[in-house]
């Protein structure tokens, strides 16, 4: 069983910056993909970004593009989610999804590819 942590959200002016993390208790796994989705009030669970652990590869939801930066420890199995030029749009229960294997990219948007989910973290954007 794989557990993940999610640290890093909180409250942000519109505009402004928040990074999110996510670690997995479980550093076995030779090759993974790890994941952001976001919920907000009234809406559908929506893909934001995604990194394998093999080959550099990361993916971004079309909202969030050139505004949100996914990166990695693989050392770690840690996860980072920079996010610039916040907008009240962002605003979201944010979580962490985690593979232990390394999901091929016309699957990453797809809920039910995932194996582990954290248990949400919230971002706030005030305008």
């Amino acid at each position: 069983q794989v557990q993940l942590l999610e640290t890093g959200g909180g409250l942000a002016q519109a505009g402004g910056s928040l990074r999110l993390s996510c670690a997995a208790s479980e550093r076995t796994f030779s090759t993974w993909t790890m994941g952001w989705f976001r919920q907000a009030p009234g809406k559908e669970r929506e893909f934001v970004a995604a990194t394998r652990s093999s080959g550099g590869s990361t993916r971004y939801g079309d909202s969030v593009k050139g505004r949100f930066t996914i990166s990695r420890d693989n050392a770690k199995n840690t996860m980072y989610l920079q996010m610039n030029s916040l907008r009240s749009e962002d605003t979201a229960l944010y979580y962490c999804a985690f593979a232990p294997r390394g999901l091929i990219f016309g699957v990453w948007a797809l809920e039910k590819s995932w194996d582990y989910w954290g248990q949400g973290t919230q971002v706030t954007v005030s305008s």
